[in-house]
Order: C-alpha cells, then structure tokens, then sequence
C-alpha cells in the first residue's frame, strides 16, 4: 500500500451550505488540492510539465458522499494510483474526518496526458507508468459508472444557470478549475428543484433540504477566461426520497458539453439529519417532469441513501 497524505484543513464558516454542511464545490477545492499533490509525488505537476507543452488533465470523477462533514470539522485526504496504462492514470482519493478516524467521501479520478494547446491525448511515457506504479494501492472503493443516460438530447431539460467564467476561477493551467463547474452545477440544482415546488421557502418552512451521496462528473473541453457557459438540466430518477438530476454545461455557442454531471441526493430531514419522502403532490410534480425513459434506466441501476454534501 502506498497511500500518501495529500492535504489536510478544516471546514470554514463560509463553506458550509444551507443545509449546514461541507458545500460540494469546496469538496471539488480540496480533491484538486489532493490532485496537485499527488501528481507531484509523480513528477506529472505543472511545473515538471510545462517545459514539454503537456498537462494531466482529469477526464471524469466518480464521488461517493458516505457521510457529511460540518463546520469546523479537521479532515485531511489520502492519495494513491489505482491503476495505469499508456492511455490514462486512474487515481483515488479518500477523504477522512481527522477527529474520528471515519471515512466520509471516496473519489475515483481518470486522468490523462495531453498536449496543453490542443489537449490532444498523448501517452503516458515507461518511466512515467513507473512512477505511478511505485504509489499503487489497493482501492476497495467504488468505480467509475458507465455514461448511460443521453446529454445531448433537448426534451426535459431546463435552463438552470448562465454566466461567465472568472479570471479568479482559473487553475494553474489556465483552465477552469473543478469549483467552477461545482458552483454553477449546484446553482442549476436549486432551479430544478424549484421547478415541482422545492423551492427555498419550501426548504426554510419544512426545514428539508437536498443532500448529495453520488456525483458522476464528466468533462469535454476546457473553459477559459470569460467564456459564457449555459447550464440545462433534467430529472431523470424520482424515488420515495431519491432524485438523479443530469445537469449538462456547454460554451455559448459550441455544440457539445464542457461537462455533464450526474447528481444523486435525498430529500433531507434538517432536524433528524435522515432522508424523508418527498410530498405525494411534490412527488408527483417531480414525475411529470422526467425525461422519457430514463426512470427504468435508474431503477435497475439502483440508488443509495447517503447524507453526504
């Protein structure tokens, strides 16, 4: 085993959302933290890179939310390679709750080399699947989830977010960081949910919220600097307590995704910190708007019933 410490901090006061724990996209600051260590440790860091014009860049992330963490909180994160070929680097993280030892997220990151213009692949060189042999682990974690509900069709889905990326939200390559697709993402879902009657007075009355336990996060081209994004999203999956959400974001004026994610949450009992039905009547709102044929899909596929952010 070779796990390796990659970042250890707390959870502020004005990272915690208003279900009063750890808000998603700073979740996404920390495993890019995490990730920048880590490549590091392989010598695949920006720095060691910039000289050959290539980066490693993240292609998609499977998040398990296992159990939230709160403010004030310490937690720190453990790294380790999964597995590595010459056509990509699969990593996971782990996330820990620093005062009790528990484990409260896992991530499963595929990463790949490429050109940094174009962000053509390239392959990873011998020495390169060396280094990254030397922090193998054993990952007992769960595994990346095959695409298998369409983002490019245009029935179901509503608009839910558009702005513009920040300067400020940039990354060492001077591409859009995770946050700032996690940001905009969790916006759109406040517009979802709104739209069959979960809206922010409904979630302050009835003290409920919506708690995350899984994200399917995957990512096309990379958004600079100024680019105006579009987010569109649909309910593909109503349960008893459970909602999947497909959110999709796409550079005004370009034709497919800069990242989809595929959200799975409850609806959450603020005082009993336990998912809870949603309302028949809201329940059956949400269903009307479903996009067709996508409920089966999710229903084989099962859900869980984490509380995590």
């Amino acid at each position: 085993m070779a796990w390796i410490d990659t970042y250890r901090g707390a959870v502020h006061r004005w990272e915690v959302d208003n279900v009063d724990h750890f808000t998603v996209a700073y979740y996404f600051e920390r495993f890019e933290d995490a990730t920048a260590a880590l490549l590091h440790a392989l010598g695949l860091d920006p720095g060691s890179l910039a000289a050959t014009g290539r980066a490693c860049v993240t292609l998609d992330c499977h998040v398990r939310y296992l159990r939230e963490l709160r403010m004030g909180d310490i937690l720190h994160i453990r790294s380790g390679v999964i597995s590595a070929d010459a056509d990509s680097l699969l990593v996971g993280h782990e996330v820990i709750d620093s005062g009790d030892g528990t484990l409260c997220t896992t991530v499963v990151q595929r990463m790949a080399l490429a050109a940094m213009d174009s962000r053509a692949p390239l392959p990873l060189a011998h020495a390169q699947r060396e280094a990254a042999a030397s922090l193998l682990v054993e990952w007992t974690g769960s595994a990346p989830a095959e695409a298998n509900i369409d983002a490019t069709g245009a029935d179901g889905f509503l608009e839910t977010a558009r702005d513009a990326i920040k300067p400020r939200e940039l990354d060492p390559t001077g591409v859009a960081g995770f946050a700032a697709y996690i940001h905009r993402f969790s916006a759109a879902n406040g517009h979802v949910l709104a739209a069959f009657g979960v809206t922010p007075d409904y979630l302050k009355t009835e003290r409920r919220g919506f708690s995350t336990f899984e994200f399917n996060l995957r990512f096309g081209d990379p958004l600079r600097a100024g680019d105006l994004v579009r987010v569109q999203s649909a309910l593909v999956h109503v349960g008893n307590s459970s909602m999947r959400i497909l959110h999709r974001m796409t550079k005004v004026g370009a034709s497919r995704p800069a990242a989809t994610l595929e959200q799975a949450g409850v609806h959450l009992d603020m005082v009993a910190r336990r998912p809870t039905p949603l309302p028949d009547e809201l329940r059956g709102r949400a269903k009307g708007l479903l996009v067709a044929g996508d409920q089966k899909a999710s229903d084989r596929r099962g859900h869980g019933a984490g509380t995590g952010a």
